[in-house]
């Protein structure tokens, strides 16, 4: 099974250097497409190096079209069965793109979905591999000691000569930023033990996710309308042609954390509007209110808490007398127009 690793990135050539040392390392070698949508650093410089040492498809936006417009971008010149999409601020575990690959193997109507980590040493840092922060960082960096800067760098040799190492500073978790390790852990364990659940498409990942390329082609891609989670949509519709979300067991892949562009779908929430109208079902409509409810300084009374994917489930198919409207108004949510079925 070929795996072409889909790569979309704007204006973080640090982490994106970092990024491309992890796949060259790879236990099982794969195709790595690069999507360079209108960066304006040093990424060009950064993939001109890399090409020295890892095999690279290149693809230069002169001006940003956005993530989902990059990453099928680099879909259509993409040459492996499977697509596998990476952000360029994550580090690929050794084996990550073998797991996919046996996973994909077995069926071809799969959508594989890897373990998150966050690397939260990484916060400050404008460069992890120089330790370098970012400008708004400064003052409070200037009062570390130097062996503790030390410890937050990540660099090449360390991902080269010591991944476990790296592995071993990071914690389970993906976002949005409520719960974010309560989410993963929570998903994980329904797409482990509950394959039949209906809701298994929410639980998709802007990073670490893979699909066969005929069946992402042939389903348009990701929908360039849909903003931040773009990913769940695109599991959604896949899910409805008759694919099945399934856990790549040990697939990880490592969040080189920054504190700020960072996306958070309960605070950034045009994307409702354009998925509802796409997709106007309850799951849809209560997706917010599941993310909320791992957040514990949100307002969301306790019967109005879906804590898993098996609750959004449960509260699609309504009759339990939750007023799931006025739940969202109290975190501060937009209405939403009824949903075919929802519940009350």
């Amino acid at each position: 099974m070929t795996i072409s690793v889909v790569i979309r990135s704007k204006d973080e050539c640090a982490r994106l250097r970092l990024t491309l040392t992890s796949l060259s390392r790879q236990s099982q070698p794969a195709e790595v497409v690069v999507v360079n949508d209108g960066s304006s650093d040093r990424t060009r410089a950064v993939l001109e190096e890399a090409a020295d040492w890892l095999p690279l498809t290149v693809i230069h936006h002169d001006t940003p079209r956005g993530r989902s417009a990059a990453s099928n971008a680099g879909a259509r010149v993409a040459s492996g069965e499977v697509l596998l999409f990476l952000d360029g601020d994550t580090l690929a575990d050794p084996d990550l793109v073998r797991r996919h690959a046996v996973a994909h193997s077995f069926d071809d109507d799969l959508i594989g979905r890897g373990e998150a980590c966050h690397l939260r040493c990484t916060r400050q840092l404008l460069d992890p591999e120089s330790a370098a922060p970012w400008p708004a960082e400064s003052a409070r960096f200037a009062l570390l000691a130097p062996d503790e800067i030390d410890r937050l760098r990540i660099t090449r040799s360390q991902i080269l000569g010591d991944f476990d190492g790296i592995a071993r500073r990071a914690q389970p978790g993906i976002y949005p930023g409520a719960g974010p390790r309560e989410l993963e852990e929570s998903d994980l364990f329904v797409l482990r033990n509950h394959p039949e659940c209906s809701t298994l498409w929410a639980a998709a990942t802007g990073s670490n996710l893979s699909a066969p390329r005929a069946a992402f082609l042939k389903a348009g891609g990701f929908a360039e309308w849909c903003g931040i989670t773009e990913h769940r949509e695109l599991a959604l519709r896949l899910c409805k042609s008759g694919m099945r979300m399934i856990p790549v067991q040990g697939a990880r892949t490592y969040h080189m954390t920054h504190r700020r562009g960072w996306r958070d779908p309960l605070r950034e929430t045009s994307w409702e509007a354009g998925f509802y109208a796409a997709h106007p079902i309850p799951e849809v409509k209560l997706l917010a209110l599941y993310w909320a409810s791992f957040s514990a300084r949100l307002p969301l009374p306790p019967e109005a808490r879906i804590d898993s994917l098996l609750a959004l489930e449960r509260a699609a198919r309504g009759g339990n007398g939750v007023d799931y409207d006025a739940a969202r108004a109290r975190i501060g949510l937009s209405p939403l127009p009824p949903a075919s079925g929802l519940c009350p």
